[in-house]
């Protein structure tokens, strides 16, 4: 019988960003894709300062969404 994977990376957040701030990970990424022309700390320093999320959490979500960007 085969466990399964953890995720890696970024989407290990994924869980408990969505226990603590009561929002799917799919409503995070929509707001990043609402801002346009700031960079990587830029966004995370929005999140943070726009919604309190902490620092682990919205590095995360930007690394993400910055990834998945580049696709």
């Amino acid at each position: 019988m085969t466990t399964p994977e953890k995720p890696k990376g970024p989407a290990s957040y994924f869980p408990s960003i969505e226990k603590q701030y009561g929002q799917p990970v799919s409503h995070w990424l929509g707001l990043l894709g609402s801002l346009q022309g700031l960079k990587h700390m830029e966004m995370v320093a929005w999140l943070k300062n726009e919604h309190q999320l902490g620092h682990g959490h919205a590095n995360a979500l930007v690394a993400h969404f910055l990834a998945d960007q580049k696709k």
